[in-house]
Parts: C-alpha cells; structure tokens; sequence
C-alpha cells in the first residue's frame, strides 16, 4: 500500500489540466498516437476512466473481458461533444476519482484483490498506480505523438516509479498468453535514471514472476522506464531504446511478449 501513487496522480492530472486549456482548436483535433482516437478521444477516454472509477452506474460501459473494447465504448459515446463538455467530465470527475482510488488505498481496502478483467486480479491499492501510468502514458506518448509540449511534460520519478510498479505487477498475468509460449529464459529488466531499479523477470511453475533484484547469470535488457512505458506497451518497438548484455534469441523472445494494457 503506498499513498505516493495518490500524490503522483494529483500531479498528473494538474500537468493534464493545463495542458488541456492550452490547446488550440488544431491540437484538440490532431491524430494522437492512439489509432482512431484524435487528441480528443484521449482525453475523452481520461476523463471516463476517472467516471467509472468513481460511479459507473452513471457512465456507458463495455461488457466484455476485453478491458480496450469496453474503454471505447464510452470514447465512442462522446464522439460529438464540444471541447468544452470534455474538459467539463474531466475536472469534475478526476476529482470524484481520486477520492475514489484514495479510499481503495485506506488500510480497509487496500489488500482486497479484485477482478480487472484482461488485466488481471490486482489489490486496489493498485489501481491508483494504474491511473497514473495511463496518464502518463497518453500523455506524453499519445497526445505527445501530435503536441510537442506534452512529449515535453516533466518525467517525474514519482510518477515513473508508481507506473513501474503497476506494469510490472501487470506483466505476468496481462502477457501470460505470449510468455508460456517463449522460452523460459530469465531476464534481468534494468531501468536507469528516474524511477528506475532492477528486476528479474522469471519462468515460473504457472505465472511468470518478477522480483526486484538482479540475476549474475542471466542477460540484461537495459532501458530507462520513459521509454520502458512506450516498448511496453507496443507503442515502439523495444530495440530503438533497449541495450542487451548477453542477449540472445530467448531474451529478444522475451521482450517481445511483454504487452502491458
């Protein structure tokens, strides 16, 4: 349980704020880096995360187990409205939201594991760490695509240390599918810089695992988590960012099953 995650979401959503009152009417409507979505729709899918966090009874929602089908549905619903409306959903509901993902980080709730469909069973104290890495991740790899400034947003350490923490915990279950057919060959996943560390992604008797630390006597795959938020996600490909020491082709099959939704 950790409340930094909160912090590093507060922060995320005042740099999302002021980028979103900065746009020209251009901007609003560029290609963002997410397929089908215009800057727009990204934070049309922001502010609805935030909406069905804190009262999904009152927000369109996707019934499937497919956790990027059901996000479109309420992005598809809002195709038409006005910057305006957009900017209206979002500061209201990111407010209702985090005191939402607060109380899941309570001592009451923060242990209880839940179901997240696709992206597997996390405690909810985790989700708040899921927040901030969409965040972070639309915002400065989606809207950055099209709006230099918001490529340019700061690379907090809180903020990359509390997206770490959620891909990570995410990769075992959310790649299961593409990790029981690689090879079992450990890796050592390396970060440096902001937010960084060391972790050791192993084959394990049902799920994969990773655990802080570093393997002497597996290959390393060297990053920093920036660019760690893009190739895990299939955003970039890992090679234009990612440095091997020892490599080989089950390490390179490895890092190709990692997938993080």
């Amino acid at each position: 349980m950790t409340m930094s995650a909160i912090e590093a979401l507060k922060n995320e959503q005042a740099l999302a704020v002021e980028l979103m009152n900065s746009l020209s009417a251009d901007e609003w409507n560029a290609q963002s880096g997410c397929t089908g979505w215009r800057v727009q729709e990204v934070f049309c899918h922001m502010a609805s995360v935030f909406h069905s966090i804190a009262d999904p009874s009152t927000i369109e929602g996707g019934t499937s187990e497919d956790v990027e089908e059901n996000a479109e549905v309420p992005v598809q619903a809002r195709k038409s409205w006005t910057r305006d409306q957009v900017i209206a959903e979002y500061m209201e509901w990111s407010e209702k939201g985090i005191g939402a993902l607060s109380f899941m980080n309570t001592p009451e709730m923060a242990d209880t594991v839940i179901p997240l469909a696709n992206l597997g069973s996390h405690p909810m104290h985790l989700l708040a760490n899921a927040i901030v890495f969409d965040h972070y991740c639309h915002l400065r790899h989606d809207v950055g695509h099209a709006i230099a400034k918001a490529a340019a947003l700061p690379r907090d350490p809180q903020s990359l240390t509390a997206t770490l923490e959620w891909m990570l915990a995410g990769i075992p279950q959310m790649c299961q599918p593409a990790l029981l057919v690689a090879p079992k060959q450990t890796v050592n996943l390396v970060f440096e810089g902001p937010g960084g560390g060391s972790w050791i992604l192993a084959p394990g008797a049902d799920l994969w695992t990773i655990t802080p630390g570093r393997d002497a006597n597996a290959p390393s795959a060297i990053s920093n988590a920036h660019d760690f938020i893009s190739w895990g996600t299939k955003r970039a490909d890992w090679q234009a960012s990612t440095r091997l020491e020892n490599g080989n082709a089950g390490t390179e099959a490895v890092l190709n099953a990692i997938n993080v939704i």
